[in-house]
């Protein structure tokens, strides 16, 4: 008897630690991929099939999480909610019409200047360097970029244009015909209203195939993974459009080249948080530098007022305490992210992490609560 309490205390106090716990859902969900990996095989069909509809499926949740609380606040006011998804699609088709007329073609202008212009970059920048280092105090420097600077010019070219290759080769990759763009465009609309419409009821659906015991659990994981997912979408895009437009703003006043472009890889980058308003600024950067000094002094100044005004203005406003997470580890799950999965790793590793977290976080509460109970039958 005394044998048999102090194994049940021990497997108390083993289950009761959140160490162990963790350890144990970690283990199971490697084994699991481990798993999958060797039989991948097997899903190569569903990939395809998922592959062929992934995109149309991607921005119709995009544009759900981003537009259900506008339709949800329009039905509260007793508009039905097929109208109001209707006013919704007037909205994006002007929103639309607006970036046709007045965006495209600046920003097509700016894209091609810019392309044409980027070889000449290249060797203003490594003129300057040359210069920058042609003192005593930079000595070995200046041997250096004298006995190399053909070639890292060259290395520069040939890096810009792999990586042109490589974004062309991905676009090519990820939609490559043309019947799979008009399937995008012509599937969207249709996933977005029937999301719009009843994708509240989507989780309910889910439940009602599982057996009795798991739906409450199982309620409650898919409640907290949309709350979750619809705080990060909704809010990320809010965030990155206000510093891209505060951006754009910026250079247009200080007068910076191509600022249509740039505030939009601002926008675009800053979707990524942390890492990605680092990485707006280097091309900003480098064309300020080419032009002077004071503009790059400028251009910094420029990202430093947006960068404080959407650290402490708009995020907080917009987000924020919803993903409770710590820079360090956004920044660590971002380049597991991108060393793991490439670009759709980096843009996808918070929110995904987000949800692991979620279903983490309740499987650790399941066990706990069941490994209490089970103690107190005992």
């Amino acid at each position: 008897m005394p044998t048999k309490e102090k194994e049940n205390s021990f497997r108390k106090k083993i289950l009761n630690n959140p160490v162990v716990i963790y350890a144990i859902i970690i283990l199971i969900v490697s084994v699991t991929i481990l798993a999958v990996s060797k039989i991948s095989f097997i899903f190569k069909p569903v990939g395809l099939i998922v592959g062929s509809i992934f995109l149309p499926i991607l921005f119709a949740g995009i544009l759900f999480y981003l537009f259900h609380p506008l339709i949800d606040w329009l039905e509260k006011k007793n508009i039905k909610r097929s109208i109001s998804i209707a006013l919704i699609y007037l909205v994006i088709a002007l929103i639309i019409t607006g970036i046709v007329l007045l965006i495209i073609p600046p920003l097509k202008s700016q894209i091609i200047d810019l392309t044409n212009n980027i070889p000449s970059l290249v060797d203003e920048v490594k003129v300057m360097a040359e210069e920058a280092t042609d003192t005593k105090w930079f000595a070995a420097a200046n041997e250096f970029v004298r006995d190399n600077a053909n070639e890292i010019g060259e290395n520069i070219r040939d890096n810009v244009s792999t990586f042109g290759a490589n974004v062309t080769s991905s676009i090519t990759s990820t939609i490559s015909t043309v019947s799979d763009v008009i399937l995008a465009i012509a599937m969207l609309p249709i996933l977005l209203f029937y999301l719009l419409k009843d994708g509240r009821n989507l989780p309910d659906y889910f439940v009602s195939l599982l057996p009795d015991a798991l739906r409450m659990e199982t309620k409650d994981i898919l409640v907290d993974m949309n709350d979750s997912l619809s705080s990060y979408i909704r809010g990320q895009i809010i965030v990155s459009v206000c510093v891209g437009t505060l951006l754009f703003i910026g250079y247009l006043i200080i007068g910076l080249k191509y600022s249509l472009v740039l505030a939009l890889i601002g926008t675009v980058t800053n979707v990524v948080p942390y890492l990605g308003p680092a990485i707006a600024v280097v091309p900003a950067a480098v064309i300020a530098v080419v032009e002077s000094p004071m503009m790059l002094v400028k251009v910094v100044i420029v990202w430093a007022i947006a960068q404080l005004i959407e650290s402490k203005g708009i995020s907080p406003f917009v987000m924020g305490k919803s993903l409770n997470l710590h820079p360090v580890t956004v920044i660590f799950v971002i380049i597991i992210g991108g060393n793991l999965f490439g670009i759709i790793g980096i843009i996808f590793a918070v929110p995904g992490y987000t949800l692991l977290k979620v279903v983490t976080t309740h499987i650790y509460k399941i066990i706990r609560l069941r490994s209490s109970f089970y103690s107190e039958t005992e």
